[in-house]
């Protein structure tokens, strides 16, 4: 690691952050602004953390924290900088800090920090839930800690039939080496079938196999000025 901080202000480009379209469509670049990029709804619907896992996201920006990077990913998010600074992914007790503001109309969904790392060649993911992140439409600056208390966290887990590649490992683990992603995403959702379905709808994939009610879910935007992390 090259120092003990993180720092990306997007002065540049996306520095290595994206959204999603979807788990068949890949990536979606995030919208530039003067310094900052902007993540905005309608939001994917993540299925892979389906009942009996934690349940339904939004993935809203992500981050890659272990290469190699595939084309399609640097061409959709610019110069990911902390693979270039080597930055360390032992993120036992960093602190999280993040210039935004936002509209959300939240519909009982907050904003929070998930980390993911591979454990045992499962993805294990992470989700910060005792400390969720504010929106204004005001700009505001806020710091998480990223303690190694399950407490404070909710595990992902996974979908029926996704246990091949997700599943829940110990979360002094996957913060001591989160070497596949973090992301922000808004969690939990409220996942309505539209009309009659015939099976399981947290078997079946929502708004793949069968069409949601989208007013129960968040919309909005969120922009991000500076984000960065300080290593313990």
């Amino acid at each position: 690691m090259s120092g003990a901080t993180y720092r990306e202000t997007f002065d540049d480009d996306a520095g290595g952050w994206w959204g999603w379209i979807s788990n068949a469509g890949g990536l979606k670049p995030l919208e530039r602004g003067p310094s900052t990029v902007t993540t905005r709804s309608p939001w994917w619907i993540d299925y892979n953390h389906a009942p009996p896992g934690a349940g339904y996201l939004h993935m809203l920006m992500c981050l890659s924290t272990r290469g190699p990077l595939g084309e399609a990913e640097k061409e959709a998010s610019g110069t990911n900088r902390f693979l270039a600074g080597r930055c360390s992914t032992d993120l036992r007790n960093a602190e999280l800090t993040i210039r935004l503001r936002g509209e959300l109309v939240r519909c009982g969904a907050d904003v929070v920090l998930l980390i993911q790392g591979a454990v045992d060649g499962i993805t294990s993911g992470w989700l910060l839930t005792g400390q969720p992140i504010g929106v204004e439409e005001s700009w505001s600056t806020q710091t998480i800690r990223l303690v190694p208390d399950e407490a404070q966290w909710t595990p992902l887990g996974s979908r029926h039939g996704r246990e091949d590649m997700y599943g829940v490992r110990p979360l002094e683990r996957v913060l001591s080496n989160v070497d596949v992603n973090i992301l922000l995403v808004m969690f939990p959702l409220r996942v309505e079938p539209m009309g009659p379905i015939t099976g399981d709808p947290n078997r079946l994939r929502p708004e793949k196999d069968y069409p949601v009610w989208r007013h129960l879910l968040p919309e909005g935007y969120l922009e991000v000025d500076e984000i960065g992390l300080t290593f313990a």
